[in-house]
């Protein structure tokens, strides 16, 4: 009940769906399986939720220092490459993934800036805040759109994304397409060469 917020009984009936070979693993090691439970059956919920939700415009907005107050440190290391296009000289990436995708991002004659975006920069979910991975706005007059919110995921076959993460990804679409009108698109992509094959459509 804790885990899920949800009634006794309600426990009870989706307890009493579960196979009886999983439900003996509760004799085994009970507080790992009410912890796994939990996480099931609200990574569930959240599924159900995300199908209904809908985000709507606020005045808010975030300050430019978001870039900034935790960047003041940034020196190079094994995770940073040194750039020309992003707004800083130096990207630090989370992967070799992301370190390929700068590197295409800095040297294409499509793009005009793109910063890896900081921590801070979130979108509220059912699961939790999540965090895009860039932003890139294309030289005008060449491209379809001049915003482009990219996800770099290395495949989005189900068995490499995680269903948490999958449903926070289509968060993020309905959150971005609320503000398409902005000229503002979201999506995955594997490599530069696939979110240009987006952009160019």
């Amino acid at each position: 009940m804790e885990e899920t917020q949800l009634t006794r009984k309600t426990i009870v009936r989706i307890l009493q769906g579960v196979s009886q070979p999983t439900l003996m693993k509760f004799s085994l090691n009970p507080e790992e399986f009410i912890i796994r439970a939990g996480k099931i059956i609200n990574e569930q919920k959240a599924t159900t939720v995300i199908e209904q939700i809908m985000y709507d415009l606020l005045n808010d907005t975030y300050d430019s220092d978001i870039f900034t107050k935790n960047n003041l440190g940034v020196k190079s290391s094994e995770n940073s490459i040194a750039v020309d296009k992003h707004i800083f000289d130096i990207v630090v990436t989370d992967s070799e993934i992301e370190r390929k995708f700068a590197r295409n991002l800095d040297i294409s004659g499509e793009v005009c800036v793109y910063a890896k975006l900081p921590p801070g920069f979130t979108i509220p979910t059912p699961l939790g805040k999540y965090n895009p991975d860039w932003a890139i706005a294309f030289n005008e007059g060449t491209m379809k759109y001049v915003y482009f919110i990219a996800e770099t995921k290395g495949s989005m076959s189900s068995l490499d994304v995680r269903e948490a993460e999958e449903a926070k990804i289509e968060c993020a679409r309905k959150h971005f397409a609320r503000l398409s009108g902005d000229g503002i698109q979201y999506d995955v992509v594997s490599n530069y060469e696939e979110l240009l094959g987006k952009v160019m459509k």
